[in-house]
């Protein structure tokens, strides 16, 4: 009886130890503030389809000019099962909102000088960062 009652209470002490270990792993992951300071959100688009891919397009003004910030940012951006992400990067000149559509063009074509990059993930999660507007 006693040696049951100890088994019990290592098991309880290594089951609640991995929920504090997991629960604090979770908890510390670095979020989207760490880009604070070096982007602007534009404008956003998400397709109102629950069903269906679900597409999702931002345009972004970018106040620092390393593309590893992008690479990055454009990686914590939501991104659905079977649906689209797609991040443009603007220049620091952009100060207006863009008007975002779902379909190629994403915007007017007159902006498409001032893309300096561009994050994709494909429905089946192909990423792809390219310098400019995709061609």
């Amino acid at each position: 009886m006693k040696s049951s009652k100890i088994i019990f209470w290592i098991i309880a002490i290594i089951v609640a130890g991995l929920v504090v270990y997991i629960s604090m792993d979770s908890l510390s992951q670095p979020g989207i503030e760490r880009f604070e300071g070096k982007y602007k959100e534009l404008s956003s688009f998400r397709n109102e389809n629950n069903t269906g891919p679900v597409v999702r397009i931002y345009a972004i003004k970018a106040l620092d000019s390393s593309k590893d910030w992008m690479r990055e940012y454009g990686e914590a951006m939501p991104h659905t099962k079977y649906g689209r992400t797609v991040v443009f990067f603007f220049k620091n000149e952009i100060d207006q909102e863009i008007k975002l559509s779902p379909t190629d063009p994403y915007f007017t074509q007159g902006l498409q000088p001032y893309v300096i990059a561009t994050y994709q993930k494909s429905p089946m999660g192909e990423v792809s960062f390219t310098d400019d507007y995709p061609k």
